[in-house]
């Protein structure tokens, strides 16, 4: 993989800030840096959807933004209005985070059903990203969780959060997309902080890279 462009790579790149402390200088920031780089999108917390639609307006550059964030822990009915609604601000990508009590419980229908949920309540075209949260999951769960993502119509399933114990590691990775083979993407999510991180989980099978450290991994790479 070693081989990528850096505008091969930048396309890999959800340019992402999700800190409670983020401030509407610091999207606004993010949303001018993902324009420059031409990342794939920024993913922002629901109150910031609408400025970053506004500010990345013709640029190419996608808005996602996060449904039951951080937890997954919101009743279906609600992770499907908040996801809705972040459509309607100019979202174009949602991640959600699985019903992880669920998803302990061994109960993969109600797991199945609460992605259907938010599925369902987007119009065709509009990407759902399933946050698994891999740190709480072994590795029999992840390929159950994988196959619930893939049954209700899924676009992609995601390792984490950034907020769990541990974010995406290789072996995850690599078991996600062997589970979903050419179905479903997967995105990296939470601790891809370099150029070495970044082409390592690519090679695994990632399709996306979620990462507040975007612009070091392609400064990294041009260096490279």
């Amino acid at each position: 993989m070693s081989n990528l462009t850096v505008e091969q790579l930048a396309k890999y790149v959800d340019h992402t800030v999700l800190k409670p402390t983020a401030t509407y200088d610091a999207v606004k920031q993010l949303c001018a840096e993902a324009a420059e780089y031409k990342f794939a999108s920024v993913c922002v917390n629901p109150c910031f959807i609408k400025l970053s639609a506004d500010l990345l307006k013709g640029s190419g550059v996608k808005v996602c933004t996060v449904i039951g964030f951080p937890l997954g822990a919101n009743t279906s009915d609600i992770k499907a209005a908040e996801a809705a609604q972040a459509v309607e601000l100019g979202a174009e990508e949602v991640d959600m985070v699985i019903n992880i009590d669920a998803a302990k419980s061994g109960d993969w229908e109600r797991v199945e059903a609460d992605i259907k949920a938010v599925v369902d309540a987007v119009h065709e075209g509009i990407c759902v990203k399933v946050i698994l949260e891999t740190c709480y999951l072994g590795k029999a769960e992840i390929v159950k969780a994988c196959d619930a993502s893939k049954a209700a119509g899924a676009c992609f399933v995601k390792t984490s959060t950034g907020f769990g114990t541990v974010g995406a590691t290789v072996e995850d990775v690599a078991l996600m997309k062997e589970t979903v083979g050419d179905c479903m993407k997967v995105k990296a999510s939470g601790g891809v902080r370099s150029y070495e991180d970044a082409l390592a989980m690519i090679e695994a099978g990632a399709d996306r890279l979620g990462t507040s450290s975007g612009i070091a991994i392609i400064k990294s790479a041009e260096q490279a």
